[in-house]
C-alpha cells in the first residue's frame, strides 16, 4: 500500500481520538468476556479462571480452531485452574497448585493438558515440556450448539467431580477425583481426644462411609444424650440401627424422630423419619 501525507494524518487523528477517549475513561465491552468460578471440593476449592469467546456464526473445531493443534482452551490470557489439595485427573496424579489449560481438539479424540505456566497469552509461548499432565478424551456430540465457550464443574460429589468443556457443538468432560478418608479419619481421631466431641458429624461419616457401625452407633447415642428434642439426630440413630440389622430399634428412633419433628412443626424430618419407618417395617 502506498503511504501519503493524508495517511498519515488520518493515522495521527484516529491515534488522537483513541488516546482521547482513553483519556475520558471509556470503556467498551470485551470480545471475550472473563469468567471465575470457585467450586468447593472434598475439604478444599477447585478454582478456575478463562475467557469465553463466542461462535459469531463461526465454524469452530476444524475451522477456527484446527484440529491436532494446540488450543489456548479460551481466549486472551492462558485458562488457569488451582486445585488447593492433591487430586486425580483421568487416573493421573496431580499435586495441588496452579496450572494453565490447554487442549488439542481432534475429530475423535481431545488431548487435556496441564501446564506449569500460568502467565501466558495464548498458546504462543507454551512448550510442551513444561506440562504436567496430558490425558486422552472422548468428545461428546451436543443436540444444540453452544455460542459462548464455558467451562463448568458438573457431577460434583464428597470425593468426585468433572469439569466439563462445551462450545460450538462439542463437549468435553475431565473427571477429576480425590482421596479425603485418611484426612478425615485423622481429624476425627484428633476432635474426639478435645472437650468438644463432634459425635454427630463423626457418626453420620462412620455411616456414609463404611465404617465400624457399632462406633456409630456409641456416638450418635452420645449426640442424642446431648440434645433430646434433635429430630435429625434421632433419624440418623435410626438409620445405622437400620444398617446393623436392627429393624426394631429402628423402627423406635424413627418414632421418636416423628416425634420430636411434629412438636417442631419440621416437615421435612416428618417426612424422612416417615420413610424410615416403613422401611424398617419391611
Amino acid at each position: 500500500m502506498k503511504i501519503t501525507i493524508k495517511t498519515i494524518l488520518l493515522l495521527f487523528v484516529t491515534l488522537g481520538f483513541t488516546a482521547d477517549l482513553q483519556a475520558q475513561g471509556l470503556k467498551m465491552p470485551p470480545a471475550s468476556t472473563s469468567q471465575s468460578i470457585v467450586q468447593d471440593f472434598a475439604l478444599g476449592k477447585i478454582s478456575l479462571t478463562y475467557a469465553r469467546p463466542n461462535m459469531k456464526g463461526r465454524k469452530i473445531f476444524g475451522g477456527l480452531e484446527q484440529y491436532d493443534k494446540v488450543w489456548r482452551t479460551g481466549a486472551n490470557n492462558a485458562t488457569v485452574i488451582k486445585f488447593t489439595d492433591d487430586v486425580t485427573i483421568e487416573g493421573t496424579n496431580v499435586p495441588a497448585g496452579e496450572y494453565s489449560i490447554f487442549t488439542i481438539p481432534g475429530k475423535t479424540e481431545w488431548t487435556f493438558i496441564l501446564n506449569k505456566n500460568v502467565k501466558q497469552w495464548g498458546a504462543y509461548d507454551y512448550k510442551e515440556a513444561e506440562d504436567v499432565l496430558r490425558v486422552k478424551v472422548k468428545p461428546i456430540a451436543l443436540k444444540e450448539p453452544v455460542e459462548t465457550f464455558t467451562m463448568q464443574f458438573a457431577n460434583v460429589l464428597a470425593t468426585s467431580a468433572q469439569l466439563h468443556l462445551m462450545w460450538e457443538k462439542t463437549a468435553i468432560a475431565i473427571n477429576i477425583t480425590t482421596s479425603i478418608d485418611e484426612k478425615v479419619m485423622a481429624n476425627i481421631d484428633a476432635a474426639m481426644k478435645g472437650e468438644k466431641k463432634p459425635y454427630y458429624a463423626a457418626a453420620q461419616y462412620y455411616f456414609q462411609n463404611g465404617k465400624d457401625l457399632p462406633t456409630a452407633l456409641n456416638w450418635i447415642t452420645e449426640a442424642e444424650k446431648a440434645d433430646q428434642k434433635a429430630p435429625h439426630i434421632k433419624l440418623w440413630k435410626g438409620r445405622i440401627q437400620l444398617k446393623m440389622g436392627d429393624k426394631s430399634g429402628a423402627q423406635a428412633s424413627a418414632q421418636a424422630a416423628i416425634a420430636a419433628a411434629t412438636e417442631a412443626k419440621n416437615e421435612e424430618y416428618i417426612r424422612l423419619s416417615t420413610q424410615l419407618l416403613a422401611e424398617a417395617k419391611k
